[in-house]
C-alpha cells in the first residue's frame, strides 16, 4: 500500500493541530497534499514547514503578505481567500478532515465531497444547517462519512456489527459542561473566562461555549438524526461527568454497546484516520479502577433550554436547524465579546426561531440565504441588548 493522501481543512484549530499530532507520529505513511487554516499565520507557516503540503492556505485573504513572508525560501506554494480555500479543499485525496467551526466549514466541505474520498467530520454545524443538501452530496459522490465527534464515532463503533436496522435508541452521552450545578440566578453572572474552562475537554473557544449552554448537545442530536436516519425519539442524551462513556447503541433484544475512552479527541480522530484499521496514538488508556464510579442522570432542560431548541427544530424540519445554528453562532459571538449575558444566547436563539420559523431549504442557495436572514436578525436583537 502506497502512501495516503490527505488534506486537512482547519488545520490551526482543536481538531486541526491533534489531527497533525497523529499524523507526525506515522508521517512516513502520509502525504499531505493541503493544509487549510483561519487566522493563525505563525501556526500555520509552521505546520506546512514540518509536513510540507503541495499547497497551504489561509482563509484571511489579507493575511497572505504575512504568510508569503513566513514561507519565504521554503519553495512552498501558498495561497489566501474563500476561492483558494475552496480550490485547496476540492485536491483529490483518500481521506480529508474537515475541522472548519461552523457554517463556514461547509462549502469547503463540500468541495471535498465531490472527490469521492473519505471525509472525517468534525464541523457539525455544516450537516446541522444543510443536512439534506450536504446528505445528498455525499451519495452522489460516492464519498465515505465518518463522524470525528466522540458521541457519533462511539455510536458508529457500537454499530459496526450491521444490525443498524435493529436498533431502538442511541444515548448521547454529555459531561454537563462547567455550569452543571448552578442555579439559573447564578447562570445570569457568568463571565466568558468561566465558559470556557471546559471542566474535562480541551476545545476551541466556540464549541466550549456551545457546551457549557448544552447547545452542543442539541446540534449533536440533530447530528445523530442525520447520521444514522433517527428520529427525535431514539435519541437519549443523558449527562455524565466522569465523560468515559462518550456512545451507546440499545438494540431490540435488550442489549447496549457502549464506546469507552478517556476523554481525548486523538482518539476519534485515529479512528477515522485509519478506519477500517486502527491507529496507536498517545492518547492516555482508560483506567476503570482509577475512576472508580460512572454517573449518569438527565439534563435539566429549564436550565439548559438550548437542548430542548434544537429537539424542536430537528422535529420541525426544513430550515430550523438552519436558523438554530446561524442565530447561535452570532449569539456566542455576542456573548464572547461581552455584548449579552450567558442566558441571552439561548434567548436569542428562541426569539429567532419564532420569528423565522421552518422554511424550506431546497439547496445551497436556499440554507445560505436563511443563514443570513437568521443572523441578521440574531445580530439586531444582540445589539440591542448591548445597547
Amino acid at each position: 500500500m502506497g502512501l495516503k493522501t490527505l488534506s486537512v481543512l482547519g488545520s490551526t484549530g482543536s481538531v486541526g493541530t491533534q489531527t497533525l499530532d497523529i499524523i507526525a507520529e506515522n508521517q512516513a505513511n502520509y502525504h499531505l497534499r493541503a493544509l487549510i487554516g483561519g487566522r493563525n499565520v505563525t501556526l500555520l507557516a509552521a505546520q506546512a514547514k514540518q509536513f510540507r503540503p503541495e499547497l497551504t492556505v489561509i482563509s484571511e485573504e489579507a493575511l497572505l503578505g504575512e504568510l508569503r513572508a513566513a514561507l519565504a525560501g521554503t519553495g512552498l506554494e501558498c495561497a489566501a481567500g474563500r476561492q483558494a480555500v475552496l480550490e485547496a479543499a476540492a485536491l483529490p485525496v483518500d481521506w480529508s478532515m474537515s475541522a472548519i467551526t461552523g457554517l463556514a466549514g461547509l462549502e469547503p466541505t463540500l468541495a471535498a465531497i465531490k472527490h469521492g474520498g473519505t471525509i472525517a467530520f468534525a464541523c457539525k454545524e455544516a450537516l446541522v444547517s444543510a443536512g439534506d443538501v450536504f446528505l445528498r452530496a455525499v451519495a452522489e459522490a460516492k464519498a465515505t462519512l465518518l463522524p470525528v465527534d466522540s458521541e457519533h464515532n462511539a455510536i458508529m463503533q457500537a454499530m459496526a456489527d450491521g444490525n443498524a436496522s435493529s436498533v431502538d435508541k442511541i444515548i448521547l452521552t454529555a459531561s454537563g459542561g462547567p455550569f452543571r450545578t448552578h442555579k439559573i440566578e447564578e447562570m445570569r453572572a457568568i463571565t466568558p473566562e468561566a465558559a470556557l474552562r471546559h471542566p474535562v475537554w480541551s476545545m476551541g473557544a466556540k464549541i466550549s461555549i456551545d457546551s457549557a449552554t448544552l447547545m452542543n448537545k442539541g446540534l449533536e442530536v440533530i447530528e445523530a438524526a442525520r447520521l444514522f436516519s433517527l428520529t427525535s425519539e431514539q435519541i437519549e442524551v443523558l449527562v455524565h461527568p466522569q465523560s468515559v462513556i462518550h456512545g451507546m447503541v440499545c438494540y431490540a433484544d435488550g442489549s447496549v454497546l457502549a464506546q469507552l475512552g478517556s476523554p481525548d479527541m486523538r482518539i476519534p480522530i485515529a479512528h477515522t484516520l485509519a478506519w477500517p484499521q486502527r491507529l496507536s496514538t498517545g492518547a492516555p488508556r482508560l483506567d476503570l479502577a482509577a475512576v472508580a464510579r460512572l454517573d449518569f442522570f438527565p439534563p435539566d432542560e429549564e436550565q439548559f433550554p438550548a437542548l430542548r431548541l434544537a429537539r424542536e427544530a430537528l422535529v420541525a424540519g426544513a430550515g430550523a436547524p438552519t436558523v438554530l445554528n446561524a442565530a447561535n453562532e452570532v449569539a456566542v459571538a455576542a456573548f464572547l465579546a461581552r455584548q449579552i449575558g450567558f442566558l441571552d444566547i439561548a434567548g436569542i436563539v428562541e426569539t429567532v426561531l419564532q420569528a423565522l420559523g421552518a422554511p424550506p431549504v431546497p439547496d445551497l442557495e436556499a440554507v445560505l440565504a436563511l443563514d443570513g436572514a437568521a443572523r441578521h436578525a440574531a445580530q439586531q436583537l444582540a445589539t440591542a441588548k448591548a445597547a
